[in-house]
């Protein structure tokens, strides 16, 4: 087979090639031509909160880009105003430009953590969509068919239960795949749900005259939780700006039929070293000892391999020994009573109020050891007070008044 070390290489953590051929045949003319394929991505900010799921198709770009690639990033500053509803139920809310700008420099930030910036190119839509008039995109329009937007799952099923579906939105695949055509894409990489869309970029390339991309599909990784996908709204996600403690123990939370799903995935490791380990696990090794591995690395792909240990040895102090962590922050109190929600929000255990309110429901906030079951309860503040928001966060309490 033709390039059999970079097909295998690319082909790890990916469910579909479409088609393979043609991505052999670019592979080849690139090595003949000596000119780099183009490696598309796409992201709309409309958060700037990466998680390693976001991630699964940026470290196949760090492959290309090693095997002597460009990949190029698209910034959604013109889609992100209106709303992707790939994959949603309901329609996404727009940004402003500023939130977008911001999100997007922050978003970098983190996949630059995984890129070669000396290979990665940014392009904004703003670039070749700014400048088009009503003329321009109803000819774009014109290139599709309303029966080619009906076929797809997500608008067809919105569709036939009566749910709203603006026509705006049926605009996002068709601007989306005009991006290809901007930047003249070889290969645009995506999750799965993402079929559609890039399936639609190489129609749009076919109609401009262009060689058409070739689309990467990697599968969704799946939430700490091993029920929904890995996102933010579902609080069951690992994020790029986690600390190693906190990523260490989010692995170690996940179901044990994630293990090999997460190590595919998420990691770098070779295929042959999965397979020992999928093996391991078949034959009865104690899943405990194959997640800490995984945690290991995990953290080592974003601290170094230091970090990675000092995690582990974090994790069994605290989980094996069932000893307090060393590092635990004080938090400060100026009342001699707080609402525990309040002190929940305002110490930075969570992200919200709403996040708060659910760990107390679940039984999952402390003080000293005895749970807190309401959350109108107030809490006496005592110098020394440990207080513990789920399985991993300690904050030690102290008054100032």
């Amino acid at each position: 087979m033709r390039f059999e070390k970079e097909m295998k290489q690319i082909k790890k953590g990916v469910e579909e090639i479409i088609p393979t051929n043609e991505l052999i045949d670019k592979l080849e003319k690139s090595q003949k031509t000596g000119i780099p394929l183009r490696i598309k991505y796409g992201i709309d900010p409309t958060g700037y909160d990466v998680h390693i799921g976001h991630l699964v198709p940026i470290r196949k770009m760090r492959e290309f880009q090693d095997m002597g690639h460009t990949g190029v990033i698209i910034i959604g500053d013109f889609t992100a105003q209106i709303g992707d509803p790939t994959g949603r139920d309901d329609s996404r809310p727009p940004l402003t430009k500023e939130q977008i700008l911001i999100n997007s420099e922050k978003y970098m930030e983190q996949l630059f953590t995984v890129l070669d910036p000396a290979k990665t190119e940014i392009r904004y839509q703003t670039e070749w969509f700014g400048s088009m008039g009503m003329g321009d995109v109803i000819k774009l329009m014109g290139k599709f068919t309303l029966a080619q937007f009906l076929a797809h799952d997500t608008f067809r099923n919105r569709y036939e239960q009566g749910l709203p579906l603006g026509m705006h939105e049926i605009m996002y695949p068709i601007l989306q795949g005009y991006d290809s055509v901007a930047i003249n894409s070889d290969v645009e990489l995506g999750a799965t749900e993402q079929k559609f869309n890039i399936l639609a970029g190489r129609d749009m390339q076919r109609y401009f005259g262009q060689e058409q991309q070739v689309a990467v599909l990697s599968p969704i990784l799946m939430g700490t939780d091993g029920i929904n996908k890995m996102s933010k709204s579902m609080n069951n996600y690992i994020a790029v700006f986690d600390t190693p403690n906190d990523k260490f123990g989010k692995v170690m939370s996940i179901p044990d039929a994630l293990i090999v799903n997460y190590f595919n995935y998420a990691t770098i490791l070779d295929p042959e070293e999965i397979e020992i380990i999928k093996q391991d696990l078949a034959a009865g090794t104690n899943p405990m000892i194959l997640k800490k591995r995984l945690g290991r690395e995990i953290v080592k792909l974003y601290h170094g391999e230091e970090e990675s240990l000092k995690a582990q040895e974090a994790f069994e102090k605290v989980f094996s020994n069932k000893e307090l962590p060393d590092d635990m922050p004080i938090f400060n109190v100026n009342t001699p009573t707080i609402n525990i929600v309040k002190l929940l929000a305002e110490s930075g255990a969570v992200a919200s109020n709403s996040e708060a309110k659910r760990l107390v429901m679940q039984n999952a906030v402390s003080i000293d050891n005895v749970k807190i079951s309401s959350i109108e309860t107030d809490i006496e503040v005592i110098n020394g007070s440990i207080l513990r928001a789920g399985k991993r966060k300690f904050f030690k309490l102290q008054r100032l008044d």
